[in-house]
């Protein structure tokens, strides 16, 4: 089914809308702050907006802009909220936790514990029905709790960075079961990893203050980033401007690239190079057709079997031993050149 959803809250200058499709996950990405959380706390009804609609099908979770405002229960909506601890209740048998959602919407316990051993399998957690959560380790706990999640028969399920408290060889497990049990059905998931958003979402929204400041399909916003947060995740620089005859003004001066689409004089738009494209010199080149960028070199860390050289909004990855050569580090002043067919400018 379809999923509606406008907010305002003045009080963290929040002000989202967003719609999905039947059947489809949407991933959503922001620096911390960003009002991602919010958003979960507003469907999932822990947290009442100033205004705003939330519709699942023909159904409405609620509505603020009427005469007569509609707010319907948390336990009432119809939604499923995954957070990233598993919260399991520590009194009750793995095979109870699952069974715990049916039975609150009255079905038998027998008819409970039937479901929740059909998601406990689901999930291959089945072997572990008869264990205490505190007998579980982080991933066995986090994916009974998927398991949970879906045994409640949710229209939405929400899920807030549910690989997040899991380590290095627990979240690809988990992440092979969500992107099985979340085929076909409608989700949004919080997260902060790229891989979350390749392998699970149809879509991507990008939040920043409490804002959409990008959404699309998921390949298309990173092969093709117009926000500077998107691009970071994608791993490319992002340099905005205005159109000219030969490619775009910008803060850093003129940059040429291979455009794609139409771009109209005067117009915004973007270029995007990857930061292996970026050739560092310490001084100024002479004949090169290269664009150049004059740069203060703010930040060195390891990228790979690389260094990355960050120079405030633009980096660029050059090897351990070009970096003992020119001998760079914070607050050297370096120029950064990148040729310009590794440049692609689009209409922002």
């Amino acid at each position: 089914m379809t999923f509606q959803f406008e907010a305002t809250l003045d009080a963290r200058n929040f002000n989202v809308s967003l719609a999905l499709g039947p059947g489809e996950t949407l991933a959503v990405l922001g620096p911390n702050g960003a009002g991602k959380s919010s958003l979960l706390s507003i469907i999932a009804g822990l947290l009442r907006p100033d205004s705003g609609r939330a519709v699942i099908g023909d159904r409405t979770l609620f509505d603020l802009s009427s005469h007569k405002p509609v707010w319907e229960a948390p336990h009432s909506r119809g939604t499923a909220l995954l957070a990233q601890e598993p919260l399991l209740f520590p009194h009750l048998s793995v095979l109870e936790n699952v069974a715990f959602g049916p039975r609150s919407k009255g079905e038998k316990p027998a008819e409970s514990r039937k479901v929740a051993s059909t998601w406990l399998a689901a999930t291959n957690t089945g072997e572990l029905a008869s264990r205490r959560p505190g007998q579980l380790s982080g991933g066995q706990a986090q994916r009974v709790a998927v398991a949970r999640a879906l045994a409640a028969g949710p229209d939405l399920l929400l899920l807030d960075e549910p690989m997040a408290a899991l380590d290095i060889h627990a979240a690809p497990q988990m992440r092979r079961l969500l992107k099985r049990v979340l085929e076909g059905r409608n989700a949004i998931i919080i997260t902060h990893d790229i891989l979350d958003a390749l392998m699970l979402a149809d879509h991507v929204l990008i939040m920043e203050n409490g804002h959409v400041t990008e959404a699309g399909p998921t390949r298309e916003v990173l092969n093709r980033p117009r926000s500077r947060f998107a691009a970071g995740l994608a791993g490319l620089n992002l340099i905005t401007g205005t159109v000219t005859a030969e490619g775009i003004t910008t803060p850093y001066g003129d940059v040429s690239g291979t455009s794609e689409g139409q771009l109209i004089p005067e117009e915004s738009a973007t270029a995007v190079f990857p930061p292996s494209a970026v050739s560092v010199f310490l001084s100024p080149p002479h004949g090169s057709p290269r664009n150049t960028f004059e740069a203060t070199i703010t930040d060195l860390e390891p990228h790979g079997d690389h260094i990355r050289i960050r120079a405030g909004d633009l980096s660029a990855d050059i090897t351990p031993a070009a970096l003992a050569d020119l001998a760079l580090e914070p607050g050297t002043k370096a120029y950064f050149l990148v040729k310009a067919t590794a440049v692609t400018i689009y209409a922002a």
